[in-house]
């Protein structure tokens, strides 16, 4: 009698698996919401048992403070760098921050988070409170500074950066908003690229010295 070859059945990686989970958990919480997606949806998404799911995450907070570190937190370091490196006046680099943010507005699904995040806050105040802790109040600080440079150069006028920043990523929030909400039902498609050129055009002039 002889041996037969053993035949290895396709695995996944254990490193990629974090990453399998939390696009099902990100697919399921845009679908279903995030109250109504269970754990064992989740790990029925990704392919895994709903046991072997808690070895990666404990609970539905936890998959959504992950994505929001991996979307959102990913996109802060890109534009901290940006800012952090970037030598010369501070008109170009508004103008590359923001065709940045436009570009993971279009290309990534990082507006299905934010439309998580809206929808699910009120229901659930701390899902709210970590977006704001760990992204809107480490990222309007980096906005700030690149307004404040611009004042200390005399390229802009002596505005409240606070609220220029605010006034600055507003139509990036309705972009998001119209991509995720308006045109599923129907709405044109938005440019976003185009709406962001004319919107950081629009802006600099009205802040400029």
């Amino acid at each position: 009698m002889t041996d037969r070859p053993v035949t290895k059945t396709h695995q996944r990686r254990p490193e990629a698996r974090p990453a399998e989970i939390l696009a099902a958990a990100l697919e399921l919480f845009a679908e279903k919401g995030f109250t109504a997606t269970r754990m064992q949806d989740v790990a029925s998404r990704a392919g895994l048992s709903k046991a072997a799911i808690y070895l990666y995450y404990k609970d539905k907070m936890a998959l959504l403070q992950a994505l929001v570190q991996e979307m959102a937190g990913a996109n802060l370091t890109v534009a901290a760098g940006i800012a952090e490196h970037y030598q010369g006046p501070a008109r170009p680099l508004l103008r590359q921050i923001l065709m940045f943010m436009a570009g993971q507005l279009r290309s990534t699904r990082f507006p299905d988070l934010l439309k998580i995040i809206i929808s699910e806050s009120r229901a659930h105040p701390e899902i709210g409170r970590m977006y704001f802790e760990n992204v809107i109040s480490k990222g309007l600080p980096i906005f700030e500074s690149v307004i404040r440079r611009g004042i200390a150069s005399g390229e802009f006028r002596n505005v409240d950066p606070a609220f220029a920043v605010k006034s600055m990523v507003a139509p990036m929030l309705l972009a998001a908003i119209w991509k995720t909400v308006f045109e599923p039902l129907g709405a044109e498609q938005l440019d976003i690229e185009a709406f962001a050129t004319q919107h950081v055009d629009g802006f600099i002039r009205g802040i400029a010295a």
